[in-house]
């Protein structure tokens, strides 16, 4: 489950008291979600041209930050320009289909417009842009073609390797543009909506839990297109109540929870012109699930494969000419298997592949002939590899090496493994784009008193050019709020069965420790995600200092970057290890001579709204003066399939693990002021999560609050919406916390 941290819903940003001036300009909730954003620009969806002359990247627009266009950096000169103006294409931005709803929902993009993703062709002549249901070529000499313009909505477009073809999914059907011709043809069959059958698509789970966007995949040389067949029939039919301010819609959602069936899905490659499909009999069933799909030569892809307990996947090899399908690597684990997008071919045969047999993610080499070598080892965690520098014989990964707070760039030989060298300079955190040559990288670096700044590095991570400096000067957003800005401080604990648990506080600017202050714990606790890290401290929690709070997070054991032996003590039985780390979290803040025991309050999005009800319900009672739980998970049987057996197996095999990891055997122990907030349109946690809730606290009689948003799925979207959600925080909190200071400005 790639559930939402409360921090990504609001506008994150933080700036280094150093240049602090005299300045001090108050920090409203106005000017907090107003555009330009507070925290300068960064680029975003970051690319290479296929030549590397060229880095693209979408900018948001000064009037409207989450508006975006796409813009164009040449390597050689160091400008930057807009290449595509989404206004000037599509002014208005019409209605979403369903289908780009969801997915852009599933990607975590739903409250972004205008230009959201782009291709390049293989040559670096011109980027295929996706904009309102249709689809354009841009030249870099800034002519637009336009390629389809029908009613129907055109999306998940991609460019074949060769640049013959733009394919993109339509009506839940394959299509492809020859572009020569400008010929439109239908690739796969036509689907049959009215028993869910789909072509190229990637089911929920897929998207949701995967990480797999797409359900089609062209080989290297344009001549065969991979693509699957969803069969959503064996799925129960959720009706899905799309709550908006003035009307009601059902949504007959496909959503399969927790030990229910999963969908079909089926490959095929289809050789364009030259005969029928070819099935690969992957062995296709509820049971099992395609995870990844991978071309290695025009003739051979790789597909990984996941069974329904998810303790076992299997890298498989296709034939793509009959099918045939050869095992050739597997990955075992006791308790589940995290994927990856590590698959890397090599020319001669054989490949790099990532996996955590170890415990902790690391390289290896697999030779054509099968023998298997490992490239990199010891305690740190690899994230994934960025590149693969086939004449040097280098691969480029991201990792935690020296810390879990700082992720950097590395590189290693993989012909002849030995001393991995860390590229990027300690510090802070970096994001990196590596190019097609492996001659330099856009790296994105940020700490606690640095914003995000982009640059084009060389090999030897000298810069060459700022895409994106965001310096801290006169004219940046944040510059009028720089003698308001604090710092958190990082600090480790103990847990009970002695790994180490990282936190952060931040304290307000004014801190005075001879004073006692309320706190507010943050949390999030889930798989998958990391809170306390090296970036800049959240916009969220620098308006929360600024309003006389100290900010407090700790990453519980079950979250990400750590290895499996740090994420496995939860299997069977979340909301157990995870809510006994958040609580030693809470006496260490208790001991602290600066913290007033008594208005210590705990808050936190999806699995950190599960993990603000299991932790406040489980907590010796007074430990919490206030709790805020916003679109909580409250009971595992009600979500999916495969985020959910995971974890904690079927409900059918794990009941007692279900009973104990779910909110309401704990719901007696209600007594402290609770607000529960919820979209009432949300298709990741369904709204009945909370619902049930609120009708087994009210035949309890147990008083408490909520706030819902009408139209909204799983993220609180757009600067009204989300200046509303923060205000009703603070009035909650400040009642609670501040009593005689409730109001929110």
């Amino acid at each position: 489950m790639k559930l939402i941290p409360l921090a990504a819903l609001v506008l994150g940003a933080a700036m280094p008291a150093a240049h602090a001036q005299d300045s001090a300009a108050d920090l409203d909730l106005q000017r907090l979600y107003a555009s330009p954003g507070l925290s300068g620009r960064e680029p975003r969806s970051v690319a290479y041209a296929p030549d590397g002359t060229k880095v693209t990247f979408l900018r948001g627009r000064t009037d409207d930050a989450q508006r975006f266009d796409l813009w164009a950096f040449d390597t050689a000169t160091g400008e930057a320009r807009m290449l595509v103006d989404s206004t000037a294409l599509d002014p208005d931005e019409g209605e979403l289909s369903e289908e780009e709803k969801a997915l852009r929902e599933r990607k975590r993009i739903a409250g972004s417009r205008g230009i959201v993703s782009y291709d390049w062709d293989a040559q670096g002549r011109q980027v295929l842009v996706p904009l309102g249901g249709d689809l354009y070529l841009a030249s870099l000499d800034g002519q637009v073609r336009r390629l389809t313009g029908t009613e129907g909505f055109e999306y998940d477009a991609k460019v074949s390797p060769q640049g013959g073809y733009v394919s993109f999914l339509r009506d839940g059907a394959l299509y492809a543009v020859e572009l020569s011709s400008g010929r439109e043809r239908r690739i796969s069959p036509e689907a049959d909506l009215a028993n869910a059958v789909t072509y190229g698509t990637a089911e929920f789970v897929a998207q949701e839990e995967m990480s797999r966007y797409t359900g089609n995949w062209w080989s290297p040389d344009d001549g065969r297109i991979a693509y699957t067949r969803t069969d959503e029939s064996t799925v129960d039919v959720i009706p899905r109540f799309d709550i908006a301010a003035d009307e009601v819609s059902v949504i007959e959602q496909r959503y399969p929870r927790a030990g229910r069936p999963n969908a079909v899905v089926r490959l095929f490659v289809e050789p364009l012109g030259r005969g029928e499909p070819v099935e690969v009999e992957w062995g296709a069933s509820p049971d099992a699930y395609l995870a990844r799909v991978d071309w290695a030569s025009p003739t051979t892809l790789y597909v990984q494969t996941v069974n329904r307990d998810q303790t076992e996947l299997k890298l498989s090899r296709v034939n793509a000419e009959t099918g045939e399908i050869t095992a050739v690597a597997t990955e075992r684990q006791a308790t589940w298997i995290n994927l990856s997008n590590d698959f890397r071919p090599l020319p001669d045969g054989g490949f790099l592949w990532t996996t955590e047999e170890t415990g902790k993610r690391h390289v290896y080499r697999w030779d054509a002939d099968g023998t298997k070598t490992a490239v990199t080892s010891g305690p740190g965690v690899v994230s994934g590899i960025e590149a693969v520098d086939t004449e040097a014989g280098e691969v480029w990964f991201t990792g935690f090496g020296a810390t879990p707070l700082e992720r950097h760039l590395y590189k290693v030989s993989y012909r002849e493994p030995g001393k991995i060298t860390q590229v990027t300079p300690s510090g802070g955190t970096w994001d990196v784009k590596v190019a097609p040559n492996a001659a330099s990288y856009v790296g994105t670096y940020e700490d606690p008193k640095t914003p995000p700044q982009t640059a084009l590095y060389d090999a030897n991570a000298e810069r060459i050019a700022w895409i994106e400096e965001n310096a801290l000067e006169e004219g940046h957003p944040y510059f009028p709020f720089l003698a308001t800005h604090a710092v958190p401080e990082f600090g480790t604990l103990e847990a009970e069965d002695g790994q180490t648990l990282h936190y952060s506080v931040l304290k307000p600017h004014d801190f005075d420790p001879s004073r006692q202050y309320p706190v507010i714990v943050e949390v999030y606790g889930g798989p998958h995600v990391q809170t306390v890290t090296k970036r800049w401290p959240s916009l969220a929690d620098e308006y929360l200092q600024r309003q006389g709070y100290v900010v407090f997070r700790l990453d519980n054991r079950g979250s990400y970057n750590r290895g499996k032996a740090f994420e496995d003590v939860i299997f069977e039985r979340t909301g157990g290890p995870e809510v006994r780390d958040q609580l030693r979290g809470v006496e260490w803040l208790k001991s602290q001579d600066w913290v007033d025991p008594a208005r210590i309050a705990i808050e936190g999005w999806s699995y950190g709204g599960y993990m603000t009800l299991m932790t406040a319900l489980q907590a010796p009672e007074g430990t919490f003066a206030a709790a805020v739980s916003g679109a909580p998970v409250t009971d595992w049987a009600l979500y999916d399939t495969f985020y959910t057996e995971r974890y904690m197996q079927t409900p059918q095999e794990n009941p007692e693990g279900y009973e104990a990891s779910s909110v309401f055997p704990y719901l007696s122990n209600a007594t402290f002021p609770l607000l529960m907030m919820h979209g009432m349109a949300d298709d990741n946690v369904t709204f009945d999560n909370s619902t049930r809730v609120y009708a087994a606290l009210q035949e309890a009689g147990a008083p408490f609050e909520m706030m819902t948003y009408p139209g909204q799925r799983h993220g609180i979207r757009g600067e009204a919406l989300s200046r509303h959600l923060m205000a009703t925080r603070m009035r909650f909190l400040n009642r609670h916390l501040k009593p005689g200071s409730e109001g929110a400005d």
